[in-house]
């Protein structure tokens, strides 16, 4: 019999028999200080609504947002990324609210900033949230995005958030050239430490639904496969990293992250600049829908999910789990 397949000589059931030895021999931890939280702020005060699609997670106010900051804080999660939810008397074709001074998300990271100085700040930038057609930037003519137009406004975005605050500038609307005009726009504005964490390869998912719920930031007419990736296309996504990294980002992200881990572990394979991943609103809510529905473990699925995007690459993950996984992992 060979030696190698005679279970008494090899036997990997050995490591395996008891907790301790388990732990002795695991590749990967999971720990909140891998989660990076997501947040929708919108204006007023004393506000927490429920986004219906999403239990657990909601729009809050700015003083609301500081709660759950500081509530982030206390479990060991780092890191937060802030998105702005606003009335549609605010939103217009360019998306100006965006980079409003005394806009949602800046107001909450000035906030967040003196209360739990602590945490990373994280902001994203794009002008589906903002814009009344719901397209990520300024539409031109025939109803394209006006490329240009929308990097001079991703600018203005970009030092209004450092001016507020934030250590991160996330962009993720996919516009060609996004990276090198916010870093160009950071530096001239002696903003040169605010980093720029890219979502480099975004696909056009059906996974976005119930996030689009949360921002209402769904588009009035059309879709956005004109400029997120085709989520057959592999080698393409390599072509986006390479143009991000060159362009200066500090951090890439795939986005989602559960249908894509094959391209989570293909940007670990590629580059050693760290890699986010995000857990995205339709992944957790089918979580959410089926633990209610008493057909999974919940604390189980999502913390061998989570553990999942670990073991393919990922160097932080954005989840909207990210309060209860760290919960779970103290208990």
């Amino acid at each position: 019999m060979n030696p190698i397949l005679n279970p008494r000589v090899h036997s990997p059931r050995r490591l395996r028999r008891g907790a301790s030895l388990r732990a002795l021999v695991r590749e990967h931890q999971l720990s909140p200080a891998d989660f990076i939280l997501p947040l929708f702020v919108v204006a007023g005060e004393g506000l927490r609504t429920e986004v219906s699609s999403m239990p657990g997670v909601y729009q809050t106010s700015v003083d609301e947002t500081v709660k759950i900051a500081r509530e982030a804080a206390d479990l060991g999660i780092p890191g937060l990324m802030l998105f702005g939810v606003v009335d549609s008397c605010h939103k217009d074709a360019a998306g100006s609210r965006a980079w409003d001074p005394e806009g949602e998300v800046q107001q909450a990271l000035r906030a967040i900033r003196r209360e739990v100085p602590q945490l990373v700040l994280m902001a994203d930038a794009c002008f589906c949230e903002y814009t009344e057609h719901g397209h990520c930037g300024v539409l031109d003519q025939h109803q394209d995005r006006d490329e240009a137009a929308t990097l001079d406004n991703l600018q203005r975005l970009a030092i209004s958030y450092a001016e507020a605050g934030a250590d991160v500038v996330a962009p993720s609307g996919m516009v060609d050239g996004m990276v090198a005009a916010i870093r160009e726009a950071l530096d001239a504005s002696a903003h040169p430490g605010v980093a720029v964490m890219s979502y480099a390869i975004k696909y056009a998912s059906a996974y976005y639904g119930p996030f689009r719920d949360a921002a209402d930031s769904a588009p009035q007419f059309g879709d956005r496969k004109s400029y997120q990736m085709d989520p057959a296309n592999r080698r393409e996504a390599m072509r986006e990293l390479a143009l991000d990294l060159a362009e200066g980002a500090d951090i890439v992200m795939v986005k989602p992250a559960l249908a894509y881990m094959d391209l989570i572990r293909d940007v670990r394979e590629r580059t050693d600049t760290p890699v986010a991943a995000y857990n995205v609103s339709g992944e957790y809510s089918m979580v959410k829908a089926a633990a209610r529905n008493g057909w999974i473990d919940e604390r189980a699925v999502v913390l061998e999910t989570l553990l999942g995007f670990k073991r393919a690459g990922a160097d932080m993950i954005l989840t909207y789990h990210a309060l209860d996984a760290a919960r779970w992992l103290q208990a």
